[in-house]
């Protein structure tokens, strides 16, 4: 039994160093730019495009690899109603993302909460818009582990491998710190080893296949891949909701003109109101978008301040 036992160990230990060694080559990979707007090359006499220029940010750390499609039709609808000229960018962790911000590079972005909250705090970004889902524009951390493991709760999970998505995510890696320092102790004491994912459904695959015993993942995204996956309603289970907190919103630069901001908020706000817009919004699982007070985030803000010197 003992060998048998450390033959587990060593098959899983293989596979988590698999695991950690892809993640690591996708984070070195350079941001990836790709213009939405589709024109055909200019002829030596046209004119230059009247055609304002936007650089958005839609990063894998948030969106669901399947997802990308819709957020690119979003981003056509956006384009072609308010005469943009897009170029989208995927910056590969929040960190990154926040410095395009704050340096000019990007103008608009879609953000998790907590990046949200460091970007104001730190170089003033600003709230656009809110998609609300099921009714409110709120989310929650999904503590995840496989659908055949014993594990009922957090306090379970110790001496077992687990899967943060960034370490500036809020659902994927700030709240079950914070629950962990409730605890009274840290991620490196409490689990066998952890790793950074980058993405949710990442994470969320981790633990479907088996190379973690446990994550923690943004709902709206377990959600989605709970409705569009449905086997993985069978490989994995939630043990644990904890939330609520405000939603990942879309954000400006503080450099970005107020007529610009302005446009792109009334796209987001509107986009329900015509039938390709709510088509767009159907299969991204958003009602519409909605203004949002910067008072939502308070509890994401509380997260922010560790409970304990080492529990982020």
């Amino acid at each position: 039994m003992n060998r048998l036992r450390w033959v587990s160990i060593g098959i899983r230990a293989i596979g988590l160093a698999l695991l950690v060694i892809g993640l690591a080559g996708c984070e070195q990979e350079q941001p990836k730019a790709v213009t939405l707007a589709n024109r055909a090359p200019l002829s030596a006499d046209a004119q230059p495009s009247s055609r304002t220029k936007l650089n958005l940010a839609v990063g894998s750390i948030i969106t669901p690899e399947q997802g990308y499609a819709y957020y690119q039709q979003l981003i056509d609808y956006l384009a072609e109603s308010f005469s943009l000229d897009i170029t989208i960018v995927d910056p590969g962790n929040y960190d990154k993302l926040n410095y395009l911000l704050e340096t000019g590079k990007v103008d608009v972005a879609f953000v998790c909460s907590s990046p949200y909250v460091e970007g104001h705090q730190r170089f003033g970004l600003e709230l656009l818009a809110a998609p609300v889902v099921n009714g409110a524009p709120v989310y929650y951390s999904d503590l995840i582990v496989p659908a055949g493991s014993p594990v009922q709760t957090l306090a379970d999970l110790r001496g077992k491998t687990f899967a943060f998505t960034d370490p500036n995510s809020n659902s994927g890696s700030l709240v079950p710190k914070a629950q962990l320092a409730r605890m009274g102790v840290t991620a490196k004491d409490f689990f066998l080893s952890t790793t950074y994912t980058y993405a949710h459904d990442r994470s969320i695959h981790a633990v479907a296949e088996g190379l973690v015993e446990g994550a923690a993942v943004d709902s709206l995204i377990y959600d989605y891949l709970a409705a569009t996956e449905p086997e993985l309603n069978t490989r994995v289970r939630i043990v644990e909701r904890y939330g609520p907190y405000g939603i990942p919103p879309v954000v400006a630069a503080p450099h970005v003109a107020a007529e610009l901001r302005e446009t792109v908020r009334q796209g987001l706000l509107t986009m329900h109101e015509t039938p390709k817009g709510r088509e767009i919004l159907q299969a991204m699982h958003i009602e519409r978008f909605e203004t949002i007070d910067d008072s939502a985030y308070e509890s994401v803000r509380q997260l922010l301040t560790p409970v304990s010197p080492d529990s982020r």
